[in-house]
Order: structure tokens, then sequence, then C-alpha cells
């Protein structure tokens, strides 16, 4: 695998960029739209394979994604490759590709909007905690944690859970070359398997990434010469990333040792 900066290249190449993980948290918006908008720029860079691996997230950064995504494919080729999950968000920006490819046991979809989050008021009543709030309007802590909502309450989350669901359904139509009402009957929410998926149109074809490269190649009319591409993180976050690493193997190490002592113990008192 070769990766690589944009200024590296100095021949035409197609780009692959890897998309791994919850949108939001491990696929960053500000990085990736970033990358997008370089590789757009890029006369270097024929076509981009997306590489997509995420059950999707927040529908804030997809959505920001998914315009970053539309304007590559409105200048050059942009193939999305779903090596496993296509959910939800990561279809969003998947939607307006040039074309679609997922192996054949891809989970894709989970077109639709959702809202959760804990309720926690009967643990503090239990615990004999309170909480004050003093606020400037009735909706301005719409969504805490430490009350049941209000009907008026529910009523406008509601109102923003079918919005953010009407403009995936835009999205979805769109990107898919499908009237809405279509795309509606799809988006029920559930996920197929990418073979279904090929059916209702939410796939292109089956096939593994060296066939997103060779579809790439073809539709640009260009040599076959794959580089692999990731965003640039500043110093900062490659030494906050290596810190909580070393912390998260620490922690497990030491949860790795006191479990192995607990055994032992309870093993020495049978």
């Amino acid at each position: 695998m070769i990766v690589v900066g944009l200024k590296a290249r100095a021949t035409s190449s197609i780009a692959v960029v890897e998309m791994e993980g919850p949108i939001g948290q491990r696929i960053k918006p500000h990085e990736y739209v970033k990358l997008l908008r370089g590789l757009e720029e890029d006369n270097h860079v024929k076509a981009v394979v997306l590489d997509i691996d995420s059950p999707g997230g927040s529908a804030t950064a997809s959505s920001y994604m998914h315009m970053a995504v539309k304007s590559l494919a409105a200048k050059k080729p942009v193939i999305s490759f779903i090596s496993g999950v296509g959910a939800s968000g990561a279809y969003m920006i998947a939607a307006p590709t040039t074309r679609i490819v997922a192996i054949p046991g891809g989970l894709i979809g989970s077109i639709g909007v959702i809202s959760m989050r804990p309720q926690v008021q009967d643990a503090m009543e239990r615990l004999g905690l309170r909480m004050h709030v003093t606020k400037s309007d009735q909706f301005k802590d719409m969504g805490s944690m430490f009350r049941e909502a209000t009907p008026e309450e529910l009523a406008k989350e509601q109102e923003l859970v079918d919005d953010l669901y009407d403009q995936f359904l835009d999205v979805v139509a769109e990107g898919r070359g499908i009237e809405k009402t279509r795309a509606r009957e799809i988006a029920t929410g559930e996920v197929y398997t990418a073979r279904k998926c090929t059916e209702l149109g939410l796939v292109d074809e089956l096939g593994d990434l060296e066939r997103a490269i060779d579809l790439a190649a073809e539709l640009s009319d260009s040599p076959r010469r794959p580089v692999w591409t990731r965003p640039k993180r500043g110093l900062r976050e490659v030494l906050s990333s290596m810190a909580a690493t070393s912390f998260v193997d620490a922690f497990v190490t030491r949860l790795d040792e006191r479990i192995y002592a607990s055994r032992y113990d309870v093993q020495h008192r049978l």
C-alpha cells in the first residue's frame, strides 16, 4: 500500500481514500472535507475511490461530507467501494458518487434518522440529587437528560427528525436517480445485504476494491495507478492520538492484571 500526501504526486493517479469507523468520531468531517477538496483541485488525480466501512454517525457531519463528495463527483469520477458496512450517514456519503461497488455480504442501508438520549431523573431521585436550570425560553434545554420531555418538546424533536429524514430522501433520490417516493419505500431504516441492494438500486454492482479501482480507471480513461491518501493531521493531533493510545494500552494492561489477580484469589480460596 502506498500512502502519500497530495503534493507527492507527479503523475496521473487514482486516489484511494479509506473511510473506516463512525462518522464524527473516527471519520472527522473537517479533516476529510479538506482532503476531498484537495483531491478535487489536484489535476494529477483523475478519479477517486472511497473505501467505506462505516455504520454512519452524526447527521450534521454526514451532511457536510456528502456536500464535499457531491462537489468532487461533479468534477471527476468517484467510486464508492463498500468493504463492510455502508449504513446511514455512510450511505449518504456514497449516494452522490458516480458508481457504488460493494462486496456481496456488505451491509448497506439504514436510511433514516434517529434521536436518542439517556434519562437519569429516576436515578437522581433515588440518590437525592436535583438539577437547577435557569433558561431564556421554554425550549432552551430541550433534550435534557435530567427530566421527561414535554409534549411540545417531543413534537419539536419529531419535526427535526422528519426534516433530516426528508433531506436524506432527497440525497438518495438525486444520487441514485430514482423517484423520491421510491426512495421512501426503501428508506425504512432497515439494513440490506449488498446483493439485495443491487435489486433495490442502492448498489451498482458487486465486487472488490480491485474492481472499484478498475472502474475508476475506465471511467476516467486514465492509467490504473492507485495511490492511497489520508487526511493530514497536525502535530497536536498526532501527539494527542499517541497519548490516548498509550493511556488505553496502560489501562487495558492494568485491567488484565487485576482480572488475573482476582481470578487467582478466587481459585486460591476455593
